[in-house]
């Protein structure tokens, strides 16, 4: 991954995961052992699921930047469905508190999007690539 992107990544993992443990502290308080790992799980989950879209996005935005913004339509549709066919698989599970977790999916989620939306309104990204080659061009407009 080129510096940038990695650098985006980083600046919505972090707040995410400080989401996460706030909310595995909460759960602790609130709901026991069970509400801390379920907070936890639930915290891993959004990260490892929005860092793969990142990943993905960024590699069709280099590949396939015709597709980009398309790309990212479905790529979030289908991340939130993902986490919602997540929360319904696990409602019933006794590993850990089913609530603590939900609640933790939201949360990371919202934190993971604001940002990774800060993260791209704060980057410089250039829209078009500098020549790379030492040399002037050649003018070819008229010169008075």
């Amino acid at each position: 991954m080129p510096s940038n992107d990695v650098r985006i990544l980083l600046q919505a993992a972090v707040p995410t995961a400080a989401v996460g443990a706030v909310a595995a502290v909460v759960s602790a308080v609130v709901a026991g052992g069970k509400g801390a790992i379920g907070a936890v799980v639930g915290t891993l989950v959004v990260i490892l699921f929005m860092g793969l879209g990142l990943y993905i996005l960024q590699r069709t935005a280099k590949s396939l930047p015709h597709l980009f913004q398309a790309m990212g339509l479905m790529l979030y549709a289908a991340q939130i469905l993902l986490l919602f066919i997540f929360v319904a698989a696990f409602k019933n599970t006794t590993l850990f508190n089913p609530r603590a977790f939900a609640l933790t999916l939201v949360a990371g989620t919202l934190a993971w999007i604001a940002a990774q939306t800060r993260a791209h309104m704060k980057s410089k990204i250039l829209y078009v690539e500098p020549e790379s080659s030492g040399e002037k061009p050649e003018k070819t407009g008229h010169s008075s």
